[in-house]
């Protein structure tokens, strides 16, 4: 063997080949400027179209600048310390506009020469995205599963749900959104709270606050003081004089002592700003071009500490978004050097949509549920989380639609109207509930003010007129007049229930008939839920509904086994009606009818059920009715007493 060297590294080029071919994503960076020296193809195949080789760290992954990786990557260069991470959310752009939803586990570790100097990092990373689906669809697979999961909540999730609003106001000029994350370090309730008052005035009042520890004492005393705050901002007391009743009560008991709290009230017309921080760190606010403030402290002390609540005035600006926070999303483990700055860099990034891709989203909620997920992914948090973000936007004009008494035509006026609703920021069941509302007041109309209108008759009375507007205080007012004679409603078998219905889904109802005319009035509150976060990856699939009615039997057992999708409607619910007593043999044969994908189950379609039941009732042949927990069909269905089958 003399003469013969033989490398101590062994065959570097079979090691890169072997490196090249790895199932999963390797990339290196090295020098101060986290230069990349080298990708496998597994790296490749996820950044299709980029110049890798001998770009910076920063170029190569810009996209990912505002998801933390990046950030990383240098602290792992700064420090020498790995970095690990298991299924990281990660949005890529891909060559043709795209975004590449992903998910990852990986290592971020030091890069070091044969002297142990530190020459550069090295990433590595499994592609996790198909054990995240599974587990996200076995998760949300079937209701049952999910009122299984909710059975098995623990009491602490539970208390703070019933302790903290149980919605947001949806006010003109404003959209509103607030996350409330529970505490990693222990298994004790927190006593963060937050609320948003609509005031008589359309003017709101935004409150964060924190009572020292956890446990149920602190939710005890949290619970107290939100509802003291509440009242006394309802009625109309400015900052000081709220804050300083709170701190009268809280005076009379021990727990609320040294609670801190951040009070704002924001005139959505002109955007001023009257606040105070009473021992509480100030609000963020992110401009419209992306630069962030924090508000100066106006000198005010915690709570049952001796001290004055002075304020300080201030104005948003069009588009301006104000963040109110709790002191739990600066004090992470492992955060930066400057938490405050790095709040408000995540916070400007996910207003503007730069962080992850949320599409859909407004960007308070962006604002309230990414700044959370981005910030304490990696280290996790000590301590309850709560934000409260509101934003400055434009006011969503009335709704003015006139229409032709004709039924075809309704369809098209409820999507407009869940469009116009949907502007506003209303949530999935407010707007559920007020198209239907909107609905039947207009079959009502077309039915009973027309029903003796010959053809060819004035067109002038044979039109209606649906208006919708959100008022100060955050509730939808809606109208439809007609302009035909008022008939006092006749029981038939498919109408007669409208006007009941409406009653019950809506806060009030007025009927004003006259001479020219009937004008139907509904009013009725606006409210976004709060997120109460558990996990950051829980996004629910949403099926597009049929457009029109459909019918289908599906495979049974000595029974039909029917299918009803889409909008059963005044013009779809005789139809169905006609098929399902067809194919029932007029109600002699067992049934069992699916209605899970009904869209929307107006009264006409509540009538027709009815008159089926009755049917097979006749006959004594079962008719057994399903829908899944939550569908639009087992909300209506539930109101008007139809029995469901689980």
């Amino acid at each position: 063997m003399t003469g013969v060297h033989i490398p101590e590294a062994g065959d570097l080029d079979a090691m890169l080949s072997a490196v090249d071919q790895l199932p999963f994503i390797v990339i290196l960076f090295e020098g101060p400027e986290l230069l990349t020296v080298g990708a496998n193809a597994a790296t490749r195949a996820v950044l299709p179209g980029r110049e890798v080789i001998g770009r910076p760290c920063r170029e190569v992954l810009s996209d990912l600048a505002g998801q933390q990786f990046i950030d990383v990557f240098h602290e792992v260069y700064r420090t020498g310390e790995t970095v690990a991470g298991r299924q990281w959310r990660v949005h890529l752009d891909q060559p043709d506009g795209s975004v590449n939803e992903i998910f990852v586990t990986f290592t971020i570790m030091p890069w070091r020469a044969p002297d142990g100097s530190l020459r550069g990092v090295i990433g590595a990373a499994f592609d996790v995205t198909e054990m995240a689906r599974i587990r996200q669809a076995a998760e949300a697979e079937t209701a049952q599963l999910r009122r299984r999961y909710e059975q098995t909540l623990d009491v602490i999730t539970e208390l703070q749900r019933e302790l903290l609003p149980p919605g947001l106001p949806v006010l003109p000029g404003l959209q509103v959104a607030a996350s409330y994350l529970l505490a990693d370090a222990d298994t004790a309730a927190g006593g963060d709270w937050f609320d948003a008052v609509a005031r008589p005035d359309g003017r709101v009042a935004l409150v964060v606050g924190d009572v020292v520890g956890h446990g149920i004492t602190a939710s005890g005393a949290m619970g107290q003081l939100r509802a003291v705050l509440q009242e006394r901002l309802d009625s109309d007391a400015s900052p000081g004089e709220a804050l300083a009743a709170a701190d009268r009560f809280a005076g009379r008991m021990g727990a609320a002592h040294a609670t801190t709290v951040c009070l704002a009230v924001l005139d959505p017309a002109n955007g001023e700003l009257t606040y105070c921080t009473a021992g509480h760190p100030p609000p963020l606010v992110v401009a419209s071009d992306g630069t962030t403030r924090f508000l100066p402290a106006t000198g005010g002390t915690p709570l049952c500490t001796g001290g004055v609540f002075p304020v300080r005035q201030d104005r948003l600006e069009p588009e301006d978004l104000m963040l109110l926070y709790t002191d739990g999303i600066l004090e992470r483990p492992l955060s930066g050097s400057s938490p405050s700055a790095e709040l408000a860099r995540v916070a400007a990034d996910a207003a503007a949509g730069r962080a992850l891709r949320d599409s859909g989203t407004t960007a308070t909620a962006r604002v309230c549920a990414q700044t959370i997920e981005l910030l304490v992914r990696a280290g996790g948090h000590a301590d309850d989380i709560t934000l409260l973000a509101v934003q400055r936007v434009s006011v969503a004009p009335e709704m003015i639609i006139e229409l032709p008494a004709d039924p075809a035509a309704l369809r098209g006026t409820r999507a407009r109207f869940g469009e116009w609703l949907t502007a506003l920021g209303a949530a999935e069941h407010d707007i559920f509930v007020l198209q239907h509302a909107l609905g039947e007041l207009a079959t009502n109309a077309v039915e009973h003010a027309f029903g003796d209108t010959p053809p060819g008759g004035d067109p002038d009375r044979t039109t209606i007129e649906v208006r919708a507007a959100l008022t100060a205080a955050g509730r939808v007012e809606a109208t439809v007049t007609d302009h035909g004679g008022w008939r006092s409603p006749v029981r038939e078998p498919i109408r007669g229930r409208g006007l009941a219905l409406t009653a019950q889904l809506v806060e009030s109802l007025r009927v004003e008939p006259g001479a020219h005319g009937t004008v139907v009035t509904i009013r009725h509150p606006l409210s976004r839920p709060a997120r109460l976060l558990t996990s950051f990856d829980d996004a629910p699939s949403v099926r597009e509904a049929p457009a029109e009615m459909s019918i289908s039997e599906l495979p049974g057992d000595e029974e039909a086994h029917v299918r009803v999708d889409g909008p059963v409607d005044a013009t779809s619910a005789l139809q169905m009606q006609r098929e399902l007593l067809r194919r029932s043999r007029g109600g002699t044969v067992p049934i069992t009818l699916d209605l899970t994908g009904v869209s929307h189950l107006a009264s006409a379609g509540v009538s027709a059920l009815y008159r089926i039941a009755e049917q097979h009732h006749e006959q004594k042949a079962q008719l057994t009715l399903i829908a899944s927990a939550g569908s639009p069909a087992r909300q209506i269905l539930d109101l008007v007493g139809l029995p469901v089958t689980p």
